[in-house]
C-alpha cells in the first residue's frame, strides 16, 4: 500500500553478527539470564523464610498429638438377683433411654416372698393393736384394785383400832372394876355367914329370938346370892375380854390381809410397765416386719432391669430362658451425647498447657475437626499407671520421653457421633 509507512529494520539485523556465551540459549544475552538467576533465587529464598516464619507462628502457640483416643461412659449392666430370664426387650446397638426396659426375670418366687411379708406385717400390726388395748385396761385395773385395796387396809385399820379400844376397855377397867365388886361381895357375905355362926349359937340359947335369927339367915343368903352374882359378873367380864381379844385378833388379820392385797395390787401395777413393754416388742416386730416386706419389694423390683442412664446397648449376651447370676454380665450401655478425649502428650508439650484452653480435635472417621477445651491433665504418666509399670531402679537405663493423658471435652458433642475407642488428632492451643 502507498500509504504505508515502511516499518525500520531491526537493530539487531542492522548490527551484524554478535558474540554469544557458550551454554546460554540462543539469543539470550549473558547478563540478562544472571539477573534472572538471582531474581528467582531470591524469591525462593524469600518465600522459604516466609514460609519458615509462618510456620513458626502457626505452631508456637499450639501443641499437637495423634495419640489420643475417645473414651467414654461404659455402664455395665448386671443383675442383683439370681433368676430365668422370661424377656428381653432390647437388641444389641439399640439407642435406649433412661427407665427403658432391658431383661424382665421370672418374679413369682419373689412375689410369693412379697406376698408372705405383707401377711407378716398384717399379724404384727394386729399384735401391736392388741397390746395397745392392752396396756390402757390394765393400767386402769390395775389403779382400780389398788384404790380398793388402799381403802380395804384403811377400813380394816380403823376397825383394828376400834377393836383395840374395846379389847383395852373390857379387859381393863370393867374386869377390875367386876373383881373388886367380887372382893367386896366376899367380903360381906364372909361377914354375913359369920354373924349367922353366932346368931346360931345365940338362938340356940335363946338369947336372941328366931325373928332376929331370921333375919340374920335372909342377910346371909342375900349377901351369898350378891357374891354369886358379882363373880358371874366377873366371869361374864372375862368372857366379854376374850370376845374383845377374839376381835381384836379378827381386826389385826383383816389389817394382813388387806397389806397383803396393797402389796398384791403394787405387784399388779407393775403389769402396766409389762405390757408397755409387750406393746414396744409388738411394734418393734411391726417395724421389723415392714422392714422385711420392704426387702422382699426390692427384690421383686430387682426382676425387672432398665436402662440407667441415655445410650446404646452393646455387647448383649443374655437371651431368653437363660439362668442369669448376680453380678453376671448381661450387656453394656454406652452414652454417646457424654463422650470425651483422652490425648496423650509428650511431657516436652505440657509447660504451657492447662485447663481452660481451647483444642481442636480431628476425627479420622469422618476427617473432619470439632472444637474442645482442655479439662484436666492427669496427675502421672501412663507408664506409672500401667499394670506393671517401669522399674528404673534397676538394669540399664535409658530415658524415654513420657506421656502424661490429658483430658479434653468436647464443646460440639451433636456435631458428630464420636463412639469411644475411635482415634482422633488434637492440637491445643496454649494462647
Amino acid at each position: 500500500m502507498a500509504n504505508m509507512v515502511e516499518e525500520p529494520k531491526s537493530d539487531i539485523a542492522s548490527a551484524g553478527p554478535r558474540s554469544v556465551t557458550p551454554g546460554a540459549p540462543d539469543g539470550e544475552p549473558a547478563p540478562r539470564k544472571s539477573r534472572r538467576m538471582r531474581f528467582m533465587l531470591l524469591f525462593f529464598l524469600v518465600a522459604a523464610v516466609a514460609a519458615g516464619v509462618a510456620a513458626y507462628l502457626h505452631f508456637q502457640n499450639r501443641v499437637s498429638t495423634d495419640d489420643a483416643t475417645v473414651d467414654g461412659h461404659i455402664t455395665a449392666i448386671a443383675p442383683k438377683i439370681s433368676g430365668n430370664v422370661i424377656q428381653v426387650a432390647v437388641l444389641d446397638n439399640q439407642p435406649v433411654k433412661t427407665g427403658d426396659v432391658l431383661v424382665r426375670i421370672d418374679p413369682r418366687d419373689f412375689q410369693a416372698r412379697v406376698d408372705q411379708a405383707k401377711a407378716a406385717v398384717l399379724e404384727a400390726e394386729s399384735r401391736l393393736r392388741s397390746a395397745q388395748v392392752i396396756v390402757p385396761m390394765t393400767n386402769e385395773t390395775t389403779e382400780s384394785g389398788t384404790s380398793a385395796a388402799n381403802a380395804g387396809l384403811a377400813d380394816a385399820e380403823a376397825l383394828l383400832a376400834q377393836a383395840q379400844v374395846d379389847y383395852e376397855k373390857a379387859s381393863g377397867a370393867g374386869l377390875a372394876y367386876a373383881e373388886a365388886n367380887v372382893r367386896s361381895k366376899q367380903a360381906s357375905n364372909e361377914r354375913a355367914q359369920a354373924d349367922l355362926v353366932r346368931m346360931k349359937t345365940l338362938v340356940d340359947k335363946a338369947e336372941i329370938s328366931q325373928l332376929q335369927y331370921d333375919s340374920y339367915v335372909a342377910g346371909a343368903r342375900v349377901a351369898a346370892a350378891e357374891l354369886g352374882a358379882a363373880q358371874q359378873q366377873v366371869a361374864s367380864a372375862q368372857k366379854e375380854a376374850a370376845a374383845r381379844k377374839a376381835a381384836l385378833d379378827a381386826a389385826q388379820s383383816r389389817v394382813n390381809q388387806a397389806k397383803a392385797m396393797v402389796e398384791n395390787s403394787v405387784a399388779n401395777r407393775k403389769q402396766v410397765a409389762v405390757r408397755t413393754a409387750d406393746a414396744g416388742t409388738a411394734a418393734a416386730s411391726v417395724a421389723a416386719a415392714k422392714a422385711n416386706l420392704e426387702a422382699a419389694e426390692l427384690q421383686l423390683s430387682y426382676t425387672t432391669i432398665v436402662a440407667p442412664i441415655d445410650g446404646v446397648v452393646t455387647r448383649k449376651s443374655v437371651e431368653v430362658g437363660q439362668i442369669v447370676a448376680p453380678g453376671q454380665g448381661l450387656m453394656t450401655i454406652i452414652p454417646l451425647q457424654d463422650v470425651w478425649v483422652t490425648a496423650n502428650f509428650k511431657e516436652t508439650q505440657l509447660a504451657n498447657v492447662h485447663p481452660g484452653q481451647e483444642a481442636e480435635i480431628h476425627v479420622d472417621m469422618y476427617g473432619r475437626s470439632v472444637r474442645g477445651h482442655v479439662d484436666s491433665i492427669a496427675g502421672a504418666t501412663g507408664s506409672r499407671l500401667s499394670l506393671l509399670p517401669p522399674e528404673n531402679a534397676t538394669g540399664n537405663f535409658v530415658k524415654v520421653v513420657q506421656r502424661i493423658p490429658v483430658k479434653i471435652l468436647v464443646d460440639q458433642q451433636d456435631a458428630l457421633i464420636l463412639r469411644p475407642g475411635m482415634n482422633v488428632d488434637v492440637t491445643i492451643f496454649t494462647r
